[in-house]
């Protein structure tokens, strides 16, 4: 539905319309709150625009920024911990062996009135993962679909009007944190139900999203790049602090920072570290920086280019790589350099590590000692600026720069938009690309498995292999195809694990191998970067590293 405006009810009442046709053109004046009360219009930028906004239907970040006003989840992420967990739609949940129990606070609504039960988080849970179930999401479910519920859910009661009783088919030690991934929002089993049977007729559930969220989805202006937003009366939580919300689309950096000091948005995220600058010079807006628990890296694709199997190749190209360069100058001190897949602040993180030096001569070495001294392939890259790599085109320059020292040549291949490139990745067509993540539930397992685990059991990784046919792959995040089996048996042994102390020492061992075998270039842990305008009052935009951003805390002057 590309192109086209998609409209459930009109957005604003005949007095509120000409404040909101003003924000596109005006300046700060048209975006002021409505008193020492709070209201107003709340304006936030970012750097792309997908056009489908259905939880189950997506692996973006873009779209989780969205869905995170429109829906909840049954657990949630306190605003700025980190990742301490705090009670969503569930007042009660517990874990106990391979049973799960979820307690729904009651006489929560969704915005299209029918009141949240447990035959809705059931329906939901069902759309994503069960075969049978005749409203199965089925082709156009997203990657999380295995790594959020997979095949762990043998069995759902709903115990309650308001208790769901959940039965795994193994202890699962991440579970409780995915109930509060984005990829778990809760839907409306009437809107389900609604949208009617089949794959095609859930997929456009995803243009008229309605959860029980503080926000709801009232155009989705695809033409313009924005969506429009007012502000549900009967959210059960704190906030919304405004009327409405606008989301817009700027894609370039600086127009994007402009459009801030100018007052004509109050919120901007994944800055550049020229357009930090470009703020913090100004007299109206100011930057705001957390710690992330994010990674960037440039994935191999073993699957697809031969050479990428060899361990000499790949450790020859992250020594060919300056990634201190990409950090320093490129990022100019917003993120460090990266040396494991698992970011600092994460249980399991490897602190004996360093970063891979660059260091030619033995980059060249093992090129020679691999047989691949005449090696040329495609590093595919986005275009719009990402938490974990907020300059993606002088990044996939560097690198080509660097490997062309070593003879190694390296064709570049831009994608414009986000989403394409996501489906051109994840189909497994590239020989490197550039990409990254931010985690979804601060657990190692986010990262360990969902992006380097095949997603099969390690009897079916071939003998003598590191990888598998991507056919054969079952974990869609996995983009570089890597399946080393000492590495797999670590990370089941993790999900498995309830004590703290065992999972660490599980992950240690992982990240040190991760860090050996080298099926990416790492690149970067970066600062999670967000631009405010002074109309924003104090402190109540909270930086989160996870779970965010949470709109509806924000209040304006």
């Amino acid at each position: 539905m590309a192109g086209d405006n998609v409209s459930r009810r009109s957005f604003l009442k005949a007095a509120g319309t000409a404040t909101v046709a003003a924000t596109s053109t005006a300046g700060c004046t048209s975006l002021m709150g409505g008193g020492d009360g709070g209201g107003g219009t709340l304006v936030y930028s970012r750097g792309d625009h997908p056009s489908n906004y259905d939880p189950q239907q997506t692996t973006s970040g873009e779209v989780a920024k969205v869905t995170n006003q429109v829906f909840d989840t049954t657990v949630d992420f306190k605003p700025g911990s980190g990742g301490a967990l705090t009670d969503g739609l569930a007042k009660e949940w517990s874990l106990d062996g391979k049973t799960a129990t979820i307690t729904l606070k009651e006489d929560v609504t969704f915005h299209n009135g029918e009141e949240l039960t447990s035959a809705d988080v059931r329906a939901t849970i069902r759309r994503f993962i069960d075969e049978e179930y005749k409203y199965f999401l089925g082709e156009n479910r997203s990657g999380y679909a295995s790594v959020t519920f997979g095949d762990w859910i043998e069995s759902m009661e709903e115990s309650g009007t308001y208790e769901l009783t959940i039965n795994l088919s193994q202890r699962y030690a991440p579970f409780v944190r995915n109930l509060a991934m984005f990829a778990a929002a809760i839907l409306s089993k009437a809107q389900i139900e609604e949208m009617g049977e089949g794959a095609d007729a859930q997929a456009e559930l995803g243009t008229d999203p309605q959860g029980t969220g503080p926000f709801v989805f009232e155009e989705l202006d695809n033409d313009n790049e924005r969506i429009r937003f007012s502000a549900y009366d009967d959210f059960w939580g704190d906030g919304p602090k405004v009327d409405e919300l606008i989301i817009k689309t700027i894609k370039s950096n600086s127009t994007r920072a402009q459009d801030l000091i100018n007052g004509d948005s109050h919120l901007t995220d994944n800055l550049s570290a020229q357009a930090i600058q470009q703020i913090d010079n100004s007299d109206s807006a100011s930057s705001k920086l957390k710690d992330g628990i994010n990674i960037g890296y440039m994935a191999f694709n073993q699957s697809r280019k031969e050479a990428f199997r060899k361990p000499k190749v790949r450790r020859a190209i992250s020594y060919a790589v300056d990634t201190e360069a990409i950090v320093d100058s490129i990022y100019q001190g917003f993120a460090s350099q990266a040396d494991q897949p698992l970011p600092p602040n994460v249980l399991g993180h490897n602190d004996d590590l360093d970063p891979y030096p660059q260091d030619q001569e033995e980059a060249t070495q093992l090129l020679e000692e691999a047989g691949e001294t005449d090696l040329t392939f495609e590093l595919a890259t986005f275009s719009n600026p990402r938490g974990y790599n907020p300059s993606p085109v002088e990044t996939a320059n560097q690198i080509k720069s660097d490997l062309e020292d070593i003879g190694i040549t390296v064709e570049i291949n831009q994608f414009s938009s986000f989403g394409p490139y996501i489906e051109y990745t994840y189909a497994g067509k590239h020989d490197a690309a550039l990409l990254g993540w931010y985690t979804d539930n601060a657990d190692p397992d986010n990262f360990l498995y969902v992006l380097l685990h095949p997603g099969v059991s390690v009897d079916d990784v071939p003998s003598g292999q590191d990888y598998v046919d991507w056919e054969t792959k079952a974990n869609a995040s996995n983009i570089s195809a890597w399946a080393n089996t000492d590495y797999m048996e670590l990370v089941n042994q993790g999900q498995t694990t309830y004590d703290e102390g065992e999972r660490e020492e599980l992950y240690l061992e992982a990240t040190k191998l991760a860090h050996e075998q080298a099926p990416w270039v790492y690149l970067d842990y970066a600062q999670t970067t967000r631009g405010v305008h002074e109309s924003v009052k104090s402190d109540s935009f909270i930086v989160s590293s996870v779970g965010q951003p949470y709109l509806e805390l924000v209040e304006l002057k």
